[in-house]
């Protein structure tokens, strides 16, 4: 399949960041506003204002030049990472102070930065959970069917016929399970568990590195041990079981996700794996060309990665501010004016050196596959 055309692949990177963006910066405001902190500026993007209007409450609604990211800018705030204002409370009375962002209660303040990212936390649900009412549950037994031509698991030992009960001391109902405990441990060894003529035998199971490569060319790295699923079947779900499964998939990429990270920090996975906007734009170009349902969840899964990004605890992202407010809360007051300065400096320092390298790699990875 040919690639998307340039036009079509900075559409639908638009139409992927900028509702998700919307939706975690409407977390803040909302949340916010019922708390009464007076909003002065909410934007989509940063840098220079291309549209905007100014609201009845004084808060200017715009559309910025940078379309990768937005903010909410509260009273108080000295800037869009919201970094506090030393002086905004300074000459203010009662009833102003209780429309300053920093003049509220911790818990108040906690809860304001925590909307964000649990609002794409919410999105990303409310999409699996769509997904699994519509289209049900695939349903498969872990016992083996049959092996690939090369399968590690066969060479281990293993036989068809035989159903996997635990791997790693885990339990095991489901071949999904077995996926979860393959797929993203290339190189890896497990113990594996099966159930055979009524008795048990474990066995240890090399997982195999095998490179994945899609239509467009894409590649990743993954594990396998070359078995195949028993018995297939999908189920219909009732809606409070899609919501339930919604969850715990949104919860196995979050794990999935730091598995990631640990095995980059570690050495097993390159840092070339790691992907930052031109990526994002790239694949999201492709999966609009595959259908709405492969494009919507497409954007379910970067909804949970701007979640979980945005509570690392690096100041000028979510997670810092509310590493601030940990650490408030334990002191019984807030960090000196001086340190939390350094801090968002050291922070955005940081994630802007993030984005540049992430940039790199993205072209890198281009001129790679020939994009």
């Amino acid at each position: 399949m040919h690639s998307p055309s340039l036009l079509v692949t900075i559409f639908a990177f638009l139409l992927v960041l900028g509702p998700l963006v919307l939706v975690h910066e409407l977390g803040h405001y909302l949340v916010g506003r019922w708390f009464g902190v007076k909003a002065d500026a909410f934007s989509i993007g940063f840098g220079k204002e291309l549209a905007g209007w100014t609201d009845k409450r004084g808060t200017r609604w715009k559309l910025s030049l940078l379309p990768l990211g937005g903010y909410v800018q509260f009273a108080g705030d000295m800037n869009a990472t919201s970094q506090p204002d030393g002086k905004a409370l300074e000459g203010l009375s009662a009833e102003e102070r209780a429309h300053v962002f920093h003049g509220k209660p911790l818990w108040q303040r906690a809860l304001i930065v925590l909307a964000g990212p649990l609002t794409n936390l919410l999105v990303a649900i409310l999409i699996f959970a769509s997904f699994n009412y519509l289209y049900g549950k695939i349903v498969a037994s872990p016992v083996i069917a049959g092996f690939t031509e090369v399968s590690s698991a066969r060479d281990a030992g293993l036989r068809i016929g035989d159903r996997i009960i635990a791997i790693d001391g885990q339990a095991i109902t489901r071949f999904d399970e077995v996926r979860e405990k393959v797929i993203p441990y290339p190189g890896h060894t497990i113990a594996v568990v099966a159930e055979r003529a009524g008795r048990q035998v474990e066995v240890k199971v090399p997982i195999a590195s095998h490179t994945d490569r899609d239509q467009f060319g894409n590649e990743s790295r993954i594990g396998m041990i070359g078995i195949g699923a028993g018995k297939v079947q999908i189920e219909p779900v009732g809606p409070v079981e899609a919501v339930v499964m919604a969850g715990d998939q949104s919860l196995g990429v979050v794990r999935m996700m730091i598995t990631g990270i640990k095995q980059i920090v570690v050495g097993e996975r390159s840092v070339k794996e790691l992907g930052g906007p031109i990526k994002i734009a790239k694949f999201s170009g492709e999966k609009l060309t595959l259908g709405w349902p492969e494009f919507v969840y497409f954007a379910a899964l970067i909804s949970i990665n701007l979640a979980f990004i945005n509570l690392l605890p690096i100041p000028a992202l979510d997670g810092g501010h509310l590493a601030f407010y940990a650490a408030e809360a334990i002191r019984r007051r807030p960090l000196g004016a001086r340190s939390q300065e350094w801090a968002f400096r050291t922070g955005l320092a940081f994630v802007l050196a993030l984005m540049l390298f992430v940039t790199i790699n993205d072209l890198a990875s281009l001129f790679r596959i020939g994009g």
